[in-house]
């Protein structure tokens, strides 16, 4: 949705299927809360050398697994993390 460079992403993240469409929550069997469409906003800032990352979600609902989310991202940093060593 939006790019500042060195800055901010706003994007929009969903749950999809193994063809990579988009599905509801339900799919998975999670509550009928969630948006199909969540609202992610990344921020890059400089901080002591490198840079840091925040992600903030909107759109989460307030009764979800902030566990497993947290969780599900982490092993997702994980791999860029990962992806960017080995280039």
């Amino acid at each position: 949705r939006k790019i500042v460079p060195y800055e901010r992403i706003v994007c929009t993240n969903s749950f999809a299927d193994e063809n990579g469409k988009v599905v509801p929550a339900s799919y998975y069997g999670m509550d009928s809360d969630w948006s199909l469409e969540l609202i992610l906003i990344i921020t890059l800032e400089k901080h002591k050398g490198k840079t840091k990352l925040t992600l903030h979600q909107v759109g989460f609902p307030s009764d979800a697994d902030s566990e497993s989310a947290k969780k599900g991202w982490n092993e997702s940093f994980d791999k860029l993390a990962e992806s960017l060593v080995n280039e």
